[in-house]
């Protein structure tokens, strides 16, 4: 085990639990430690591209698609998300206290070289494919994230 390695599973799709992973992994590379994300099921969501990309799906997957927040400027609230209201009431706040953006955070987390893995799995579950997914994201399975775990001395779930 190594006292310099991290790792987080980030499982939410909420804005809050996006902001806290973001977060915590920034904290910890900047002390120096080597963080890998692993992201699976909705927390794919923090990592998708905005913009919509042409992806061949079956129908069921087309419709997951379509259902999912796009990219992590649309992410909910996990509590009194007020029909969408909460994550502007938060966003101000936040820059009202001068607190980076979950888009900043992510673009940190890229320039510090925390490593950023999607879950092929839950990928295929939900019918996501690479290209819909933000540019410099790795993608592999749960074997991958127990091989970063087993030598982490913190293992996050979120």
């Amino acid at each position: 085990m190594d006292p310099n390695k991290k790792t987080l599973i980030v499982f939410s799709g909420d804005l809050d639990k996006a902001l806290a992973a973001f977060i915590i992994a920034n904290g910890a590379a900047a002390m120096g430690n080597e963080v890998t994300m692993f992201f699976t099921f909705w927390g794919l969501n923090i990592i998708r591209k905005p913009e919509k990309v042409k992806a061949k799906h079956s129908l069921l997957q087309a419709a997951f698609g379509r259902m999912m927040p796009r990219g992590a400027d649309r992410l909910g609230l996990s509590k009194m998300n007020f029909a969408g209201l909460g994550p502007v009431m938060m966003k101000k706040v936040m820059k009202a206290s001068n607190i980076s953006t979950l888009e900043e955070l992510i673009a940190t987390a890229k320039e510090q070289g925390i490593t950023m893995i999607a879950c092929t799995t839950s990928m295929e579950v939900l019918g996501l494919s690479k290209e819909e997914l933000l540019d410099g994201v790795e993608y592999a399975g749960v074997a991958t994230y127990f091989d970063y775990a087993d030598d982490a001395n913190v293992n996050l779930l979120i």
